[in-house]
């Protein structure tokens, strides 16, 4: 267990913990009223997606069982604040899932890539960092030999980091600059696949923890977050969709890639109007996921039955709430903010060795003021 879930107010006044806890009553009471309401209105809710022929079984799909093999794909950057310099770490992970009784093990350890780097100064570094751990969890996912490959996050979520970085490569140091530009190209095209799936043997499934879109409900003409209403409304093994994901209030745009890779990013942005989403509760103690997938993926019928497959054959741990390689993944990529201040020591100790000066202001210099990581 983490500390702060042995002890969560560790460090707080009493007062201030005593005027939070005495709050717990009037927000339980408002958390309790939203779920009332969308329990209510649960029969209608799911007449009107039967209407739709949007409310299925997984047994439609599922036929066979084919035993697909899974990754799970995450990254994560982190920074450590120094007096006069930062070093930033970036790192992307990929993680089997559960293997299947046909099958041997692919990789017989976690995948990755990883860079670290000492540079100065700037507010853009995060961003540009973020742009790297984009473009190193593409890439992996595109290399991954796996018949279904599960993605953190939104399938959109990779060119939204990419145009915020592309756009602030003049504001940060020309170290950090050179690795954004090392991985473009590759990650770009692993992008461009991943987005088509020209494959009918692979299929890339992003599963965001957290979203508010709302494409079911709309549909349905109801006010709720598509997630939080349908794992009220599901049952264990219903699917919703695929349908069209919702576009976006302004068209898709990229700038300050280098004019080679314009045909790429074009080919990106087709994929992107293309993508599709279904909704699916494999089990009664998990809710309902989100995936993401590609329109060539949504519209065979095969290809969807491998991915639900590959869901629920991952899902089946009480208390994961998302497919087993993308939940192993994240908590590998989550202890990088925690691995770079040992990185940053040992540096220290090897500076410390060889230094003939004052050694006072090497430590001044080395001293981390604060990491920050995703």
């Amino acid at each position: 267990m983490e500390p702060a879930d042995v002890a969560p107010f560790a460090g707080l006044p009493q007062a201030l913990v005593d005027d939070m806890l005495g709050k717990s009553g009037d927000l339980g009471g408002a958390l309790s009223s939203a779920f009332r309401e969308m329990q209510g209105r649960k029969s209608h809710i799911r007449t009107e997606l039967e209407k739709r022929d949007l409310l299925k079984s997984d047994s439609e799909y599922i036929k066979t069982s084919r035993y697909p093999t899974t990754c799970g794909i995450d990254g994560s950057w982190a920074i450590e604040r120094l007096l006069g310099t930062d070093i930033v770490a970036v790192a992307g992970v990929a993680v089997e899932g559960l293997t299947p009784p046909t099958n041997k093990r692919f990789w017989p350890l976690p995948r990755h890539f990883s860079d670290v780097a000492t540079v100065g100064h700037s507010e853009r570094t995060a961003v540009v960092s973020r742009g790297i751990t984009a473009l190193m969890e593409l890439e992996l996912a595109a290399k991954a030999p796996h018949d279904v490959v599960f993605l953190d996050g939104s399938m959109s979520t990779p060119f939204i980091f990419l145009n915020q970085a592309l756009g602030d490569l003049g504001d940060v140091p020309d170290s950090l600059s050179r690795l954004l530009a090392e991985r473009l190209e590759a990650g770009t095209r692993a992008y461009r696949e991943i987005l088509a799936s020209p494959r009918s043997d692979k299929a890339f499934v992003a599963v965001p923890k957290y979203t508010s879109k709302k494409e079911i409900s709309d549909m349905a003409g109801l006010q709720y977050d598509d997630r939080g209403l349908l794992s009220f409304v599901l049952r264990a093994g219903e699917v919703v969709g695929p349908v069209p994901m919702e576009e976006p209030r302004q068209p898709w745009h990229i700038g300050g890639y280098p004019d080679r890779l314009g045909p790429e990013f074009e080919a990106i942005k087709v994929g992107l109007y293309g993508l599709h989403v279904m909704y699916y509760r494999p089990y009664s103690h998990s809710p309902a996921l989100r995936l993401e997938i590609s329109k060539s993926a949504a519209a065979s019928s095969v290809r969807i039955a491998i991915v639900l497959e590959a869901v629920k054959a991952q899902c089946g741990s009480p208390g994961i709430m998302e497919p087993y390689p993308t939940y192993m993944a994240d908590r590998m990529v989550k202890h990088l903010g925690r691995a770079v201040p040992a990185i940053r020591r040992a540096a220290t100790q090897e500076i410390a060795g060889e230094w003939k000066d004052d050694i006072g202001s090497v430590y001044f210099a080395m001293h981390g003021y604060r990491t920050e990581s995703r």
